[in-house]
């Protein structure tokens, strides 16, 4: 586990452990105030839609295709936007910082 910072929809910070070997979503989807994951991380549905911080952006793999053709779709879409689902998580990524895009 690693620590990650967390910005729920009410601009609260959390910092929490997230679960390595597996996608953000799944430690997002397991808190009260993140991301419903309805799809499970089928890349379709964009419930898991983060904001990635600017300094951290550089340390995630790059965005593909599926998951770019969902995410300018959203009205809430912004050039840091990320679906949780997408974005494997290892010890390379502590301390990134995501906020809770709003429901779509």
């Amino acid at each position: 586990m690693a620590g990650i910072v967390v910005v729920d929809r009410d601009g609260v910070e959390h910092e929490v452990e997230a679960k390595e070997g597996v996608s953000l979503m799944e430690t997002l989807r397991d808190l009260d105030y993140g991301s419903p994951a309805i799809c499970g991380g089928m890349c379709s549905c964009a419930t898991c839609h983060v904001y990635v911080d600017e300094a951290s952006l550089s340390r995630l793999a790059p965005i593909q295709g599926d998951e770019k053709e969902l995410l300018v779709e959203l009205t809430g879409y912004k050039p840091s936007s990320r679906l949780s689902c997408q974005v494997q998580f290892d010890a390379s990524l502590a301390g990134i910082r995501v906020t809770i895009a709003p429901d779509e």
